[in-house]
């Protein structure tokens, strides 16, 4: 059984979290070991290498007056929205030692977060030539991934108290006609961020059949991203 440290930045604004990934894909070698960071971003939208221009549904002055960023970024997948209330979570993990197999990381990726909800009374599941997580048949986790010799960055949102306003505009995921949900507004309560971090751990222990080995403990600067 291999060992993953966790990485719990707080809220950082996308290009921020983008440093950072480049600085733990860099140290990720034998010896090392993985890393899942957990954090919130600001409002942003991102636009994956599948993303249309039909899918952003504001103009970039309109996006801008309601203080949302535009990002294209490196990972498979469509356009997606982040925000406050959204955790986000970026595993770097080394697929190097697990078969090189791509369709079987994501197919864990979503059983850990079927296997979080779970931990809530919710029950998640998945819709066949469709990546990422649904309740009831609205999306509550969104999947966009990138490989770099074979080590992976990017990863999955999971809608715990997000402003669900964020998604009217975009087209999710690139599905026309998507509801998106939160685990809130699922359950009708206030959940604690923090509360949620520690399930999506253990579930991610469970479903990797990996050891958690505590908090990553080098301090992080905006600048560089790790100190």
């Amino acid at each position: 059984m291999g060992s993953f440290r966790t990485l719990r930045p707080g809220r950082l604004p996308y290009r921020e979290a983008l440093r950072l990934q480049e600085r733990l894909l860099e140290r990720n070698r034998p010896g090392f070991g993985d890393v899942l960071v957990l954090l919130e971003h600001p409002p942003v939208i991102t636009l994956g290498r599948s993303s249309r221009p039909e899918h952003l549904l504001l103009s970039p002055a309109e996006l801008e007056r309601r203080g949302i960023v535009c990002e294209a970024v490196a990972r498979g997948g469509d356009v997606t929205y982040h925000g406050p209330g959204q955790l986000v979570g970026y595993p770097i993990i080394d697929l190097e030692r697990r078969g090189r197999d791509l369709h079987r990381y994501l197919r864990t990726l979503e059983e850990v977060l079927i296997d979080t909800l779970a931990g809530f009374g919710l029950s998640g599941e998945r819709i066949a030539g469709k990546t990422g997580v649904w309740v009831g048949g609205e999306k509550i986790a969104s999947i966009g991934v990138g490989v770099r010799r074979w080590v992976t960055f990017h990863g999955f949102a999971l809608n715990v108290a997000a402003d669900l306003a964020g998604f009217e505009a975009i087209v999710p995921c690139g599905l026309p006609g998507v509801r998106m949900t939160s685990m809130e507004r699922l359950l009708g309560r206030p959940i604690a961020m923090a509360e949620v971090q520690r399930q999506v751990i253990a579930s991610f222990a469970r479903s990797f059949a990996i050891r958690n080995a505590g908090d990553y403990e080098e301090p992080i600067t905006p600048q560089t991203g790790l100190a």
